[in-house]
């Protein structure tokens, strides 16, 4: 078999959230590029509809299904959707996510930006994935991408000190690792994707300090998560379930 062949997903279905923007967006544009049908779903329906209409012009099968992740209705209600449009679902990537309102230490934090960061990164993340397996469960088959971080696995206090994200990404890491042992004799492989310090609409706060702390000297651009993508999502990765794949220009091996 070839490597084309290996890599491809041709043909399958993919779900991303909070595919609007951002790494988002660049992930869904590595399924739909490369012969997936995506279903996108993020709360900011106009945004969705923008990267919807890009993907088409490129000979994408997209369809639009903006919610919250937070409503665990919405998202099971999108899975549903999915499925029943779509032909089935064999990529579940959990993206959505945020990061603490303002930097800072934890004695500082407030009720309502820890509620909102948690809410959003690991229920919401929960949600998603629990919608997801259930629907991949009866196939025998299927591929979920945790979006995690590289502060998943490091803490991020020594240059942007962020405990709620810090703490939601942590949990995503290991919830990967119990989700992979649940369904790893179930045709199903459950990973995590840690970026580093990508350039995007909104991140970084301070880019010249990020620059700096990262070793390769620059930032990571959106198109530079796509490979990572392809080879999680595709067979390639048959028989690799439970792990975290670092994408960070160098930063974790400090």
């Amino acid at each position: 078999m070839s490597a084309a062949e290996i890599f491809s997903v041709r043909g399958k279905v993919g779900f991303v959230t909070g595919a609007a923007q951002g790494l988002g967006r660049a992930m869904a544009e590595a399924l739909a590029e490369n012969g997936a049908s995506v279903a996108l779903f993020d709360r900011d329906a106009t945004r969705l509809e923008e990267t919807a209409q890009s993907l088409r012009r490129h000979g994408g099968r997209v369809m639009t299904l903006p919610g919250d992740v937070t409503d665990d209705s919405a998202v099971t209600a999108a899975i549903a959707d999915t499925v029943g449009r779509l032909g089935g679902l064999d990529i579940c990537i959990a993206n959505a996510g945020v990061s603490d309102a303002q930097p800072g230490l934890l004695h500082d934090t407030r009720d309502s930006d820890w509620h909102h960061v948690l809410d959003v990164n690991l229920n919401g993340l929960f949600y998603t994935c629990r919608a997801a397996l259930a629907a991949m469960l009866p196939q025998g088959r299927g591929k979920i991408i945790t979006v995690a971080s590289m502060w998943g696995l490091a803490a991020p206090a020594g240059a942007f000190p962020r405990p709620a994200y810090a703490a939601s990404k942590g949990a995503v890491i290991n919830l990967t690792r119990e989700m992979a042992l649940h369904y790893a004799d179930k045709g199903i492989q459950v990973n995590a994707l840690c970026p580093g310090i990508f350039q995007t609409e909104t991140r970084p706060r301070n880019p010249e300090a990020a620059i700096a702390y990262t070793p390769m000297g620059r930032l990571g651009q959106p198109d530079e998560i796509k490979g990572a993508v392809l080879f999680l999502a595709s067979q390639a990765s048959d028989f690799v379930t439970g792990t975290a794949l670092v994408i960070d220009g160098g930063v974790l091996a400090r």
